[in-house]
């Protein structure tokens, strides 16, 4: 990792940032809703190699309202395109301070959004933002920082970043089933209903994702306990690589796990490959949000990938997902679209644990 910066190198270190032209310190742009602006667009060969932003809006959920896309070498249709806000690792439309390797969310709660994952390119790079918020603008600091060089490998996947949500999932009718009858009986024996994080065709590596649940559904228990009354996470991963059929060559033990977690999600952590930002209550309700990046131990597929996760055990619960998942693959890339505003904001308030620091809309 570290050979990067002791090896000398015939490249050229480039900067696009929003700097007042006019020597001023209006370093910022201002985006109304409904227009799109660009942040970047440069011929290659080249590659980024860091993105940082910070942005304010007096309007709530502006960091989902806004959208992040970016093309590579003259595609029509973006390979990343996502919230503003959940693209650099947080979902729930807020903030949380945390350090992972690729992604970081700095100081003050979050408030500096700081990219590291390297995007190649051949022939160019272009990057826009589309305010959609409904009524108020949104204030934008940015730096792009990239490197020219004098070809790219033909090896050299392109980066993309999908968004999806399942607002609630397909789960079943739990009245008057116990805690421990949702937690642990049914079977899943095919997978199809699960979760989608990922939908994938091509050649290249998966390499990591967050997910963002908010367990909204409670219902009464004979019992009072954390696990056996409203644990949402003894959903399986399941990744298909290729077409296979069930059981797929990747097949997990339960949400937590998945997210190298254990015994449920008990405490705010963050590391350079996973991590919990965000914990609900205590008794398992509210908003959690993990990620998982497989920067050392990358997902390889060949010709399709499909990333999933149960919710609930086989797909018992109905509770809103969320997710964004970041891989490189050979272009072309399949066609994903993203949710229209109004079906991506936050169901409203905020349900978290008092040690979770407070949230920034």
């Amino acid at each position: 990792m570290f050979e990067n910066i002791t090896t000398i190198k015939a490249f050229s270190t480039k900067r696009v940032s929003s700097y007042d032209r006019t020597g001023g310190n209006r370093d910022r742009l201002m985006i109304v809703p409904n227009e799109t602006v660009q942040l970047l667009d440069v011929k290659g060969p080249g590659r980024i190699t860091h993105i940082w932003m910070t942005s304010a809006c007096r309007e709530p959920d502006h960091l989902r309202k806004a959208l992040l896309k970016m093309y590579w070498d003259n595609e029509e249709e973006p390979s990343v395109l996502v919230p503003l806000g959940d693209f650099f690792g947080m979902g729930h439309a807020t903030t949380r301070t945390f350090a992972s390797l690729p992604l970081v969310m700095a100081p003050t709660n979050g408030l500096g959004f700081n990219c590291y994952f390297p995007m190649p390119f051949s022939e160019r790079a272009r990057i826009e933002l589309e305010c959609q918020t409904f009524t108020h603008e949104i204030m934008l600091y940015y730096y792009i920082d990239y490197e020219e060089l004098p070809s790219v490998a033909d090896d050299q996947g392109r980066f993309h970043v999908q968004w999806r949500r399942e607002n609630p999932t397909k789960g079943i009718d739990c009245t008057g089933l116990t805690g421990h009858t949702i937690n642990h009986a049914g079977k899943n024996l095919t997978g199809k209903d699960n979760y989608l994080i990922l939908d994938a065709e091509g050649k290249g590596n998966y390499v990591g994702c967050h997910l963002d649940v908010e367990n909204f559904y409670n219902p009464p228990y004979p019992t009072n306990t954390y696990r056996e009354t409203n644990w949402f996470g003894e959903g399986d991963d399941m990744i298909f690589i290729d077409g296979e059929e069930w059981p797929p060559s990747l097949h997990g033990t339960g949400t937590e796990d998945f997210f190298n977690a254990a015994w449920g999600f008990q405490e705010l952590f963050s590391s350079p490959f996973f991590g919990v930002n965000m914990l609900g209550n205590d008794n398992g309700s509210g908003k959690f949000s993990a990620y998982r990046f497989h920067i050392l131990d990358p997902i390889r597929f060949q010709q399709s990938i499909l990333v999933t996760i149960e919710h609930g055990h086989a797909n018992r619960r109905s509770d809103d997902y969320s997710s964004t998942a970041y891989w490189y693959q050979n272009e072309p890339h399949k066609s994903f679209y993203i949710l229209p505003v109004e079906e991506r904001i936050p169901r409203p308030g905020v349900d978290i644990r008092e040690d979770s620091p407070a949230p920034n809309a």
